[in-house]
């Protein structure tokens, strides 16, 4: 008798203030009877809507206890358009939830928020993650040094620090930095002119990635003086440490620049006195 009221009373406002709804809208409505592929929602119209199951965002493992957890729950909705035949208004908590999380993260991106993410996924690429229910992509360019098992792959509910580097709603694309948001925490830890020792992680043929306090650097091979080619390239092997000099940190792209030849023209102009 009093859900019959309430609904009546929802409905006279409606007549009363001549509202009509339309694609793109946000209603208030109840869901109130479970279908095959989809619930019915009371919205306070004469014909309703309806809640196709494609347009949920729950991610439970029985399907059918969710469907209960559902029934009588009352929440906002995402009005997607209007069925001709049926006059039912086609509704959906997926997008609703999809619009929502992209403003929170333009909030995230907007102050530079640095978050920790679990990794769901890996391929050949980088990491997959989840940041806010949208796919997030970490590129290897962008991980540091992160737990590995014994057949290299990455622990799986691993937690991993992140930073936004790029965000496109358009695209539902949405791009990570693990190194952006390592080298923010320990900013302190460097300096442009320092010097400092590192190993050396990889060698590629446009340099050596360096590992100076857990950040993965470049020393790049115009960087390198004569240190760094096909006769000597013997004295540059992984796990070796050498000395360096720190040229150019950005914090926005995760990256520190290196040098030995500047080092060398340090030494020598000492030893010139």
């Amino acid at each position: 008798m009093k859900d019959n009221y309430k609904k009546n009373q929802f409905a006279e406002i409606l007549k009363k203030y001549n509202y009509t709804l339309h694609s793109g809208d946000i209603v208030a409505g109840t869901i109130k009877h479970n279908e095959k592929i989809g619930f019915l929602v009371d919205i306070g119209t004469k014909k309703g809507g309806y809640l196709p199951k494609e347009e949920l965002l729950i991610n439970v493992n029985n399907q059918a206890n969710n469907n209960l957890m559902l029934m009588n729950t009352t929440r906002d909705f995402f009005l997607i358009t209007e069925n001709k035949y049926s006059q039912q208004c086609i509704l959906s908590i997926k997008r609703l939830d999809y619009i929502r999380a992209w403003k929170r993260i333009k909030q995230i991106y907007s102050e530079d928020i640095i978050f920790y993410l679990t990794i769901k996924y890996l391929n050949k690429g980088g990491i997959i993650t989840y940041l806010e229910g949208i796919q997030g992509f970490i590129p290897k360019s962008h991980q540091c040094f992160i737990e590995k098992t014994s057949n290299d792959q990455f622990i799986k509910n691993n937690i991993i620090q992140c930073k936004i580097l790029t965000i496109n709603e358009n695209k539902n694309q949405l791009i990570l930095s693990n190194k952006s948001a390592q080298l923010r925490l320990s900013i302190h830890k460097f300096k442009i002119g320092e010097l400092s020792y590192g190993k050396i992680i990889m060698l590629k043929p446009y340099g050596l990635f360096i590992n100076i306090n857990s950040i993965k650097a470049l020393l790049h091979i115009s960087e390198t003086g004569n240190l760094y080619n096909k006769q000597e390239n013997k004295q540059l092997i992984e796990g070796k440490f050498i000395k360096v000099k720190i040229i150019h940190i950005n914090t926005e792209q995760g990256k520190i620049s290196l040098s030995i030849k500047k080092l060398k023209n340090i030494i020598n102009h000492h030893q010139q006195y």
